[in-house]
């Protein structure tokens, strides 16, 4: 069987959050120290560890078949490329910071001021769209520091705490975007490699369903089944199945966890008792 080609981030949250999904997926890989390559014992699947920024190229010259990647890096560097999933994890903004001392009303104030970034043609369309007139200084590396050492009036960059641009005096003014972590694909992928790579996405979406919901069980009296099940979604429909003790029902169901608290205050209201919440592990629909 061919296997599949995936680039990932060679260090960082990103790479650690990529590497913890392949082996939620089942995925065991040999991860030596300081390599750049390490290939699955389990599944038709070799890792190469890049700079997050070259990916896009490796991808679109058939080096890799597949990445996971920050969806920032692939607005900037990765037209044409094809996004298969998003993946819900390392999740940033793209932001336009200024120094927290200057006063800032709106696009306007960045007119004629020189800004480092590391995402130009992000900036580029961001600022014609709007448009401003600015002189961007490209930098690759730290950007938050640009306008302590007289580099730039102001910067944009990714964010995920705030706590960078804290540090350095710098407050978020504008918001250019907002990014995950994205599967994306290479167009000169063969049929045989398509063929590995659809058997992987079935093990992400898996995966992925599973950390977005929750196993809910919970017991109730037969009269009040019919008016909770009426509120609780389920895969298809919610599962009731009969107490020992007579006049009484389990009721199982899957809920959505950005949900879950609004539910289960409904569900107490709607005489729910016993109500156990469990993680699921893979969700295969």
């Amino acid at each position: 069987m061919n296997k599949l080609k995936i680039a990932v981030q060679k260090s960082g949250r990103l790479n650690q959050d990529s590497l913890k999904l392949l082996k939620d997926c089942g995925i065991s890989i040999d991860n030596g120290k300081d390599q750049l390559k390490a290939a699955s014992q389990n599944f038709p699947l070799d890792v190469l560890y890049l700079r997050n920024g070259d990916i896009p190229q490796y991808l679109r010259d058939g080096v890799v078949d597949i990445a996971i990647v920050g969806e920032n890096v692939l607005i900037e560097k990765g037209q044409g490329l094809l996004t298969l999933e998003k993946l819900g994890f390392s999740k940033c903004r793209v932001c336009v910071a200024v120094p927290k001392e200057m006063k800032y009303n709106s696009m306007s104030d960045l007119e004629g001021l020189k800004i480092a970034t590391s995402y130009p043609n992000t900036v580029n369309q961001f600022l014609n769209k709007n448009g401003v007139n600015a002189d961007l200084h490209i930098i690759n590396g730290s950007v938050e520091i640009a306008p302590n050492i007289g580099l730039a009036d102001g910067i944009v960059d990714i964010v995920s705490s705030g706590s960078t641009l804290f540090k350095n005096n710098l407050k978020e003014v504008e918001t250019l975007l907002t990014s995950e972590a994205v599967l994306v694909a290479s167009p000169t992928l063969s049929i045989e490699k398509q063929i590995v790579l659809d058997k992987l996405q079935f093990r992400i979406q898996a995966v992925l369903k599973a950390r977005d919901s929750k196993y809910v069980l919970l017991n109730a009296p037969n009269d009040k089944v019919h008016d909770i099940i009426k509120m609780l979604p389920g895969m298809k429909s919610p599962t009731v199945l009969p107490l020992a003790e007579e006049g009484w029902s389990s009721i199982h169901t899957v809920i959505k966890k950005n949900k879950f608290w609004e539910v289960i205050d409904e569900l107490k209201l709607k005489g729910a008792e016993g109500i156990l919440v469990c993680p699921i592990e893979k969700m295969v629909i």
